[in-house]
């Protein structure tokens, strides 16, 4: 039977967190998302990047009274809205409440430079204390 060592915590260098909000990730990542820093979320298409991007945010307004911000380039907020429903979320509710801005950049994919690296612009995703009105 394999022996697994005990991770031990190292509070005094951790960095500030934002709790998600989302069952076990909290856990696995020691608190959450390091607060205040961009986070990246990679995958192919279909991993669920976009889901789990909405899920945090809407976490983040409803459970931590945080506002947030999703700007997408690829899908109409209409089809975000229809998605985050089945996960149970009410954007367009959070969007009136003005805990959530959601905005679609429509791009051409001629417009895209292609880049060494390959990446291309999928979304971006903003969470946090946002002064004012969002």
């Amino acid at each position: 039977m394999p022996q697994h060592k005990k991770v031990n915590r190292v509070t005094s260098k951790m960095l500030p967190k934002a709790a998600t909000g989302i069952q076990g990730l909290d856990e696995i990542t020691w608190g959450g998302l390091p607060r205040g820093r961009p986070t990246l979320i990679s995958g192919s298409a279909g991993a669920g990047k976009t889901l789990f991007g909405l899920e945090f945010l809407v976490r983040g307004a409803t459970q931590h009274g945080e506002n947030g911000v999703f700007i997408s380039f690829e899908e109409s907020i209409h089809d975000l809205s229809k998605n985050a429903a089945s996960l149970g979320f009410d954007l367009d509710r959070l969007v009136t409440e003005k805990k959530l801005f959601i905005d679609y950049v429509h791009i051409e994919r001629s417009e895209i430079a292609e880049s060494p690296t390959r990446y291309s612009a999928a979304g971006a995703l903003f969470h946090g204390t946002i002064q004012g009105q969002v």
